[in-house]
């Protein structure tokens, strides 16, 4: 004869919330990261050209660089 406990569901429960506790966060640091960088390219946005070459970025390039996609040996202002 087989006994079924009940103290064998909490952990699936816990491990479920856990799981969507764990979805929420990370859905919660993805919405941050992406009003940070909507941020930074407001902020470069309103550098003026001369500013955007020191830093060592062009205009069409912004975005690019605020996500951290440019690489910066490829696309050098001279």
């Amino acid at each position: 004869m087989t006994t079924i406990s009940s103290a064998a569901a909490a952990p699936v429960r816990s491990s479920m919330l856990g799981g969507l506790l764990r979805l929420l966060r990370g859905w919660g640091d993805a919405l941050a990261t992406y009003w940070v960088r909507r941020e930074a390219i407001k902020t470069l946005r309103q550098l003026d050209d001369r500013t955007l070459r020191d830093i060592g970025i062009s205009r069409c390039h912004i975005e690019t660089a605020v996500t951290g996609d440019l690489d910066l040996e490829l696309v050098r202002i001279r």
